[in-house]
């Protein structure tokens, strides 16, 4: 009998999917060995002004969910600008970690910090531990892009002092269910300032904005991969906060226009209204649908995005926040209004993976440039239509680069194909498959 030749190559590949098997298979096994498929919720304040942070963390819950990896438990992409990290109490151990941003933290670079000290309320969740596990809460500095621990506690998971008590009960609608929450990336529509009569528009809206997704690329070939959830929180009144007008409505989750004085910026500092909106539903991201029709959105890196339901451009301020919020994709554009002072230092190389400095661009797309591009890139006939590296982006025209010239995360045009890797590596992580 005829044994198979195999190439080298061939034998390589082999080799890398047998690693990567065995690697699921033990992710697999520590998160049965660490946790259970609950939810520890850590509610915590983060305080202080452009000189100094601080954290404090204000309420434990244990909640009935754990939507997230149970393979991929360690954050293998580095992004953000805070990291929650898990470690077993007995071992030392990491045994959990993700990174995320905040509200707060956009707040340290406006002009208001310098002068004011504030506390913003935030929360994050991880799996809940079957032992006592010990967390650390950990800030960027971007003098030299390093973590620094602001706060750690140790937290026995059977302590009285943890809330167990349910919370008003939503009504939870399946859009799409493909399969199992821990293997697909669960997305949550969540209804704000949708009055009792309005639910049934919440409903059409968050449809509508579902189809638009996946009739976007990259997520147009991977719908399979998610499941669609739309929770109706009631607000006592329609539509949003407008400050600057000096119009502020009872809402459910507190959201409003003018954030930091900018008025198409739409967000909410109220997260623990958020989290308590969301706490029995699978949820690995988080999409805030605001009823009203005026222009504007937000969106940050594992925390939320925002936008309205009724304007034109709406569909696709949808995608361009959620890649904010669901990628850590940075903005693309360079020359609209916004609150941030020296938001990125071009001493180093910034995490967002669409964007860079040239201090470290072998860790970007350069592997996705063609061949002899010139670097950086001009924007000429030759050049303006395929991957480079063109200046301006992240808000700053000169001194950092983007990928295209036009992509979904400067002008609502097509994805670029640094973005859409992105987008692809953590719909991976999220479905539990080895992130590239």
């Amino acid at each position: 009998m005829n044994k198979p030749k195999y190439t080298m190559s061939k034998k390589i590949v082999l080799c890398l999917l047998s690693s990567l098997i065995c690697l699921a298979i033990r992710g697999q096994e520590d998160f049965e060995k660490y946790f259970t498929r609950k939810s520890l919720r850590i509610d915590f304040a983060l305080s202080g002004n452009r000189e100094s942070q601080a954290a404090a963390i204000q309420r434990l819950r244990e909640e009935p969910v754990w939507a997230g990896p149970v393979k991929n438990l360690i954050d293998p992409f580095g992004y953000g600008s805070y990291y929650i990290n898990v470690y077993d109490e007995r071992s030392g151990e990491r045994i959990y970690s993700r990174g995320f941003n905040t509200l707060f933290e956009e707040w340290r670079s406006t002009e208001q910090a310098k002068t004011e000290t504030q506390s913003w309320s935030n929360s994050v969740s991880v799996p809940y531990p079957k032992a006592t596990v010990r967390i650390e809460l950990a800030a960027r500095d971007k003098s030299d892009m390093r973590f620094y621990p602001l706060l750690t506690q140790t937290i026995d998971p059977s302590s009285i002092f943890i809330d167990r008590g349910k919370l008003k009960e939503n009504p939870v609608t399946r859009l799409q269910y493909k399969g199992e929450p821990e293997s697909k990336l669960d997305l949550v529509f969540l209804a704000e300032g949708y009055t009792a009569d309005e639910q049934e528009k919440f409903q059409e809206d968050a449809r509508r904005f579902m189809e638009a997704l996946f009739d976007t690329p990259p997520y147009d070939s991977r719908r399979e991969d998610f499941n669609i959830w739309a929770v109706g929180t009631e607000s006592e009144e329609s539509g949003t906060d407008v400050s600057g007008k000096g119009i502020f409505k009872h809402t459910a989750l507190n959201s409003g226009y003018y954030t930091f004085g900018v008025d198409r910026y739409l967000t909410t500092p109220d997260m623990e209204a958020i989290r308590d909106a969301v706490w029995n539903v699978p949820c690995d991201a988080i999409f805030i649908l605001v009823n009203t029709d005026t222009y504007g959105g937000g969106g940050m890196y594992n925390f939320y995005a925002m936008g309205t339901a009724d304007n034109p451009r709406t569909p696709v301020v949808f995608v361009h926040e959620l890649g904010h919020s669901l990628a850590g994709l940075a903005d693309e554009y360079f020359s609209s209004e916004v609150a941030y002072q020296d938001f990125y230092d071009l001493r180093q190389e910034p995490w967002e993976p669409n964007i860079t400095t040239l201090v470290d661009f072998s860790s970007k797309w350069k592997d996705l440039l063609p061949p002899d591009t010139p670097i950086p890139t001009p924007l000429d006939e030759a050049h303006r239509d395929k991957p480079g590296v063109f200046e301006g982006g992240g808000y700053i025209p000169k001194g950092i680069y983007r990928p295209m010239d036009h992509c979904m995360m400067r002008d609502y045009a097509p994805f670029c194909p640094a973005c859409s890797r992105a987008i692809s590596r953590m719909i991976d992580y999220y479905t539990d498959k080895p992130v590239p």
